[in-house]
């Protein structure tokens, strides 16, 4: 996907030539897929022992890409958008039926805080961003309400990711971001699965040079997947 951005980009400038598409695609469409599988269940609640144990099923095939690109325009307050670059997404099952929609995408550009608590230079930083991955989705369905599930799918994606981003990549990160607003959400989730908070954006776009556009400030939260993750990025 990042080969298609930038080639799709050179062709907009003018310095190379790209044959007319052979079919059309859905940028800029919004998606408006709605099916009775991604329709509100029945209330599922209680102890989070009831719930165990949890399917966390990676989604490849058409049908499950489907269900989760639905619940995430439902029922995500950003909703449903692509997510950029590499990227591994999870549905979560349980007994008592799907509990959870998440995803993990490509890294941030270019953010201080995180920058700053790895310690890299820019040379560095373009070098090996892609060791960085972006849970950049977390929807538990709105039916749910289960104490310390969020912790529990995060612990168990943190498990799991490496070895799936493995086996499509051929590589495995080493250190986990996500962006939390700060108006809207505590972060509670993360804290209780040991995430690190290393500080917030400046509600700005990235590329915002003029500090024109004001967006929301979320909280940047930083995991490590590998003890020496600083050895692999500095």
């Amino acid at each position: 996907m990042s080969c298609k951005v930038l080639l799709l980009r050179l062709h907009r400038c003018g310095m190379i030539t790209l044959p007319e598409p052979r079919r059309s695609n859905a940028n800029g469409r919004k998606f408006s897929r709605r099916t009775k599988h991604g329709e509100a269940g029945k209330e599922i609640s209680g102890p989070l022992k009831s719930l165990l144990p949890l399917e966390l099923i990676r989604v490849t095939s058409k049908k499950d890409s489907y269900l989760w690109n639905e619940f995430v325009d439902r029922y995500h307050y950003l909703g449903y958008t692509p997510l950029p670059g590499a990227q591994i997404r999870y549905l979560i099952n349980s007994a008592a039926g799907y509990l959870c929609a998440i995803g993990f995408s490509a890294a941030a550009w270019k953010v201080a805080p995180r920058d700053v608590f790895i310690g890299w230079n820019a040379e560095r930083r373009v070098q090996n961003l892609h060791l960085v991955v972006n849970n950049s989705r977390f929807l538990i369905l709105p039916w749910v309400s289960c104490k310390h599930l969020a912790s529990k799918i995060l612990s168990l994606c943190l498990k799991q990711l490496p070895n799936d981003w493995l086996k499509v990549y051929g590589y495995k990160p080493v250190l986990m971001e996500t962006f939390v607003e700060k108006d809207r959400f505590a972060g509670t989730c993360y804290k209780a699965a040991n995430w690190a908070f290393v500080g917030s954006t400046q509600g700005r776009g990235k590329l915002d040079r003029f500090k024109k556009y004001k967006l929301p400030v979320k909280d940047i939260y930083l995991y490590p997947l590998d003890k020496d993750f600083r050895m692999f990025l500095v």
